[in-house]
Formats: structure tokens, sequence, C-alpha cells
């Protein structure tokens, strides 16, 4: 694993201290499953270890995060959860996966982005919004909504992610969710089937989706807020996201300890750490994630402050229940298996 020096806000250790002394001892290492990219994680594991001594063991495991720790209940091999959308973390806590902890900065964040019990909270808010290539495009021509994706003007024009992408798995299911409470999820389906239709290609990975969009191969897609503006102004890539008619699916990225964990002190620490102020800062600075503290916005890049979209009215505690039933119907019977690119 490289090692990336990071410097931590007075207030990041003073937290972590805090922890460490309400805890006692803590172990030598923590293990931690992530969905979170690999330079992410080390930033956050290297000052981490730089701060206590405690090594850590990551593992990038994707969409395939929740069934690993699922599997794994009876002997865990991990001892923290890190990354992955809230409704996620809901499905597993009724699994009783993981052990409640509130960290020392729970009380700042908004109750959208926590667990009212402390099973897992947000370290990180996730926007999911529709963008287009503004070179095969006008804003005239763009979609304004996610219920335009259906029309047949937009034949071959879309790309997107499959259900690996936990990220992709959420948006789908949110769109579901809007059909299901008028009572309409059958137009739900046939909506997914029409936009399956007009989708060139499903990836699983985002970096290849980006690749398809700026070589012109299609023209619309939607991704995390963060990797647009990646994309956007560190590849240069013309790109513009579109502020969604009907709102746009706000994912809650959180961390959790899991139960029965082998390393349980190590891993109260490492979440009360990967928490706070100072990290969510760097993380917002180094990666473009977005806070869930608002002490974390001053040293944030000012486009978090500055950017304005409509949230999704989304229930995600209802959407644990059923994003694994219908995600295996949209893979098996929806999606053209044979757009599938990894």
């Amino acid at each position: 694993m490289k090692r990336i020096f990071c410097l931590l806000s007075s207030l990041a250790l003073v937290a972590l201290c805090a922890s460490a002394a309400l805890a006692g001892k803590l172990e030598d290492k923590v293990v931690v499953y992530s969905t979170h990219g690999e330079s992410l994680l080390e930033a956050v594991a290297d000052a981490f270890e730089a701060k206590t001594g405690v090594a850590v063991e990551f593992l990038n495991l994707k969409g395939e995060l929740a069934d690993r720790v699922r599997a794994e209940k009876a002997n865990p091999q991990s001892d923290v959860m890190y990354g992955g959308p809230s409704s996620v973390y809901q499905e597993l806590q009724a699994e009783d996966l993981f052990e409640p902890f509130t960290p020392t900065w729970a009380a700042k964040v908004n109750p959208l982005f926590k667990d009212k019990d402390g099973y897992w909270i947000g370290t990180i808010q996730t926007p999911v919004l529709l963008f287009y290539n503004t070179e095969m495009l006008t804003a005239a021509e763009a979609p304004k909504d996610w219920k335009d994706l259906a029309d047949p003007r937009y034949k071959d024009l879309l790309v997107f992610r499959n259900a690996l992408s936990s990220s992709a798995r959420a948006t789908y299911s949110a769109l579901l969710q809007q059909y299901e409470k008028k009572g309409e999820l059958d137009k739900g389906w046939a909506f997914l089937k029409a936009v399956d239709a007009n989708t060139k290609r499903y990836y699983g990975s985002g970096s290849l989706l980006f690749q398809a969009i700026g070589r012109k191969e299609a023209a619309i897609s939607f991704s995390v807020l963060n990797d647009i503006i990646d994309n956007m102004t560190k590849n240069k890539m013309p790109l513009q996201f579109i502020d969604a008619e009907s709102g746009s699916p706000v994912i809650t990225d959180g961390i959790a300890v899991i139960r029965h964990a082998r390393h349980p002190e190590a891993a109260k620490a490492f979440v009360e750490f990967a928490g706070s102020a100072g990290v969510q800062a760097m993380l917002a600075r180094k990666f473009n994630r977005m806070p869930t503290l608002p002490d974390a916005l001053a040293d944030a890049p000012a486009w978090m402050g500055k950017v304005k979209f409509k949230a999704m009215d989304v229930n995600w505690g209802e959407l644990a229940s059923r994003q694994s039933a219908w995600m295996q119907k949209w893979d098996a019977e929806v999606k053209d298996s044979a757009k599938d690119k990894k």
C-alpha cells in the first residue's frame, strides 16, 4: 500500500483522542471493507495509521460489499463498512449486522444522514445527477427530467453503469419508487424497459462510462456529482449536469462498525476519525466528496456551497427492503445483458 501524507486539523485529532480515551486500548489493526476508490482509502488509512499507529487493511468491494458483509455474518472478517448508500446500510441493519456507535461529531449531522439509534452514520452526501456532452447536444435538445430518457429520440444516446455500482442501484430503485408511491409500479418497470431500449451500453466501471461519453459514443448518462465535476475540471470534458425537474437522488455514503468485529476499539476509533470535520474537509478538497458535517464546508471547495439542485423525494428506509429484489428483477428481466461491457 502506498503511503500518503495527509495534514489533519486539530479538531480531527482531538476527536480521535476523545474516542480512544473512551474506548480504551486500540488493537494493532483494523480491517475495512469499502466501496470507495483505493486512492481515497489510502489517504484516510495512511492518516489514521500515522496518528494512531493502528494498521489499516482495506478491501474495495464495489457493488459486492453488502453481499460480502452478509456472507460473513457468522464469522466477520472486517471491522468497518465504509461507503455505500444509506439504503444498503438500512437493509443490513435489519439483518443485525452492525454494532451501534455514536461518534462525538454525530450531533452536528442532519438526521437525514444518520440512523437515529447510531447503527450507521453518513460521512459523504452524494447527489446523482443526469449530465450530457455539450458537443453532442444543446441545452434545448438535452433531457429535462428522468422521464425523458424513455423518449425514442434518445435511442443509442444513453450509457449507464450496471447494477454493480451502488449509486446506480440506488438510482434505479429511487426512480422505481416514484412510480410505486403512486401505485403505478408496473409503469415504472415499463419506463425502465423503454430506457433500456435507448441504452447503448452498461459499464462496470465509471471511468469507462466517462470515456465513452468523452469519445462521443453516447451523449447522456447519470453519475455522482463529484465525478461529473472531476471530469469537467480535471479532464476538461465538455459536460453539463442537469437539475432534473422531478429532483435528483441524494445518496448518503455511510460508515458503520461490524457486529462482533475482531478489532472493535480500533473500529470505533476509525469511524470517529473517518467522519471528523478534518477528514471530511480533506476528502472534499482531494476527491470532491461533499461533506455531511457543516463544519467541514469551510475548508471544502467553493462549488460545494454554491451548487444548487432539487433533491428527489426518496424514502430510503422503505427502499432498503425493496432494492435487492428490484435490482435482481432489473438485471434478469429488464436490462439487455448483451449491452454489458466490463
